[in-house]
């Protein structure tokens, strides 16, 4: 069984993908690749004795068996650059993963209609109400979100998706013994138990160690159509994506956001380079060409029936939100009145209070 030689290569720590690949178009084979001697290595242009030398130093320590079977009893699948259904969209970068991990059901993604969503660990207020506001637009169709499952931007893209019933890809940045960030654990499993799949090239004891983030990053934008920038400064791993986006001949969009965020500086630079400028949902479907397919299951807003008061507190939220001075002001409602509506208002999920004693519409 040759897949095991494919994992035995991954499973060595010093190795790259761009080396399992040099060595399998060599021999063809990947069992040859792996078992081959230092002669046969010296034959391969661009290949140095140093380098060939550790690599059989570290080749005869693995246990082929033993590393194969560390991967089934965890529960992971993987797909390996030799499968008829490895992503074709992922393939065809410069350096695609050899091995692909992943766990849960990553072929009930439409993988014909991926979007990769990216942007900073520390976004804004705005940043994430924006993004949330776009990808709301795409709600119940068969569009894929991907993002790499960081805290910030990724994290919003990811749980966005499963509230607006899309599926969603996760791309980490080690193996599946590692869980980064830790408050992401519930969402890790939410999407592995039925709302898309968790993917790494990593083998599953290979920690997130910091040269690992931009690496997992042409994955992300690799398995996508096309990229959606959301905040990003002038040095960020987001605007590391949106280069690779370009170099990889895929789409790159950015949600502008205020100029006065640092966050945005990179957004900004984008734009007047030419990236498509993403203020609703239709721009991203104009840009990438796609036709939606609403899934009818998916569940449609309907409102609860409102009382008058209730109906003024929701017309004065229309455009956006609201703090409570304004909305006294605005609705001409008692202070006593006022509160009672909006705790009734949030209790049937009309509207939802947000930080400075604020309410917007959900």
């Amino acid at each position: 069984m040759k897949r095991k030689f494919w994992i035995a290569f991954s499973s060595i720590e010093q190795v790259d993908s761009l080396f399992i690949q040099k060595l399998y178009n060599y021999f063809g084979d990947i069992e040859k690749a792996f078992n081959c001697s230092l002669n046969d290595l010296k034959n391969i242009e661009g290949l140095s004795v140093k380098k060939a030398e550790k690599f059989l130093n570290l080749r005869d320590k693995v246990d082929i068996d033993r590393t194969f079977t560390e991967v089934e009893t965890r529960g992971i699948n993987f797909l390996t650059l030799e499968d008829e259904n490895y992503p074709k969209m992922l393939k065809n970068i410069e350096n695609p993963p050899a091995v692909l991990y992943y766990k849960g059901k990553l072929f009930d993604c439409n993988l014909e209609k991926t979007l990769a969503v990216v942007g900073s660990r520390k976004a804004s207020y705005n940043g994430r109400e924006d993004l949330k506001k776009v990808l709301s637009g795409l709600a119940n169709t068969d569009i894929c979100i991907v993002s790499g499952l960081a805290s910030g931007i990724d994290t919003v893209a990811h749980t966005s998706a499963i509230e607006n019933n899309l599926k969603t890809i996760g791309v980490i940045a080690s193996g599946f013994d590692f869980t980064y960030p830790a408050s992401n654990k519930g969402l890790y499993q939410n999407i592995e138990n039925g709302y898309g799949a968790v993917v790494t090239e990593y083998y599953p004891t290979f920690e997130p160690l910091k040269f690992r983030f931009p690496q997992r990053n042409r994955i992300v934008s690799g398995l996508s159509y096309g990229t959606l920038v959301t905040e990003a400064s002038l040095k960020s791993g987001a605007l590391i994506t949106a280069n690779l986006t370009l170099e990889q001949g895929r789409e790159l969009m950015c949600i502008p956001g205020l100029i006065s965020n640092p966050n945005t500086q990179g957004i900004y630079k984008l734009l007047k380079n030419g990236a498509t400028l993403v203020t609703e949902s239709d721009d991203i479907l104009n840009a990438l060409g796609w036709e939606i397919k609403k899934d009818s299951s998916g569940e449609q807003l309907t409102l609860p029936m409102m009382t008058p008061e209730e109906e003024k507190i929701y017309q004065v939220l229309e455009v956006e939100e609201k703090g409570f001075d304004e909305m006294v002001m605005l609705t001409k409602l008692s202070v006593e009145h006022l509160l009672m509506n909006l705790t009734t208002l949030e209790l049937k999920g009309i509207i939802k209070q947000c930080p400075g004693d604020r309410y917007k519409r959900v």
